[in-house]
């Protein structure tokens, strides 16, 4: 049986505040540690039905990247929808949320753009 592993490190800060983040996989296109600034994994708990998550980010991520991870995020969960589930009405509402959110940040960034 082939076997895939995937590792995370977490340097905290004396506040116990994400610092640096690191990844590393069987299946990492870069070799050795990748650094990242968010990490976002959602596992299934079917003993207790319900969703385990692990959110987090370092000092360095800015606050409109993060919304855009978010966003996209997201829409990857509408492409799980259609695969996992064959709910194309699910990932159409998402998408829709999605749009509606990237409008949004687009105005947002927009802003911040005319205000400096």
């Amino acid at each position: 049986m082939k076997k895939s592993d995937i590792h995370f490190t977490v340097e905290l800060d004396n506040q116990n505040i994400p610092d640096k983040i690191y990844w590393d996989a069987t299946e990492n296109p870069n070799e050795g540690l990748s650094d990242t600034r968010a990490i976002a994994i959602a596992l299934w708990d079917h003993y207790k039905t319900g969703t385990l998550k692990i959110d987090l980010w370092t000092k360095d991520m800015e606050v409109i990247d993060m919304k855009r991870f978010l966003i996209e995020i997201m829409s990857g969960i509408a492409d799980t929808a259609i695969n996992a589930t064959n709910d194309k009405q699910m990932a159409t509402d998402i998408e829709s949320t999605c749009r509606v959110l990237s409008k949004r940040l687009d105005e947002e960034i927009k802003q911040q753009r005319q205000q400096n």
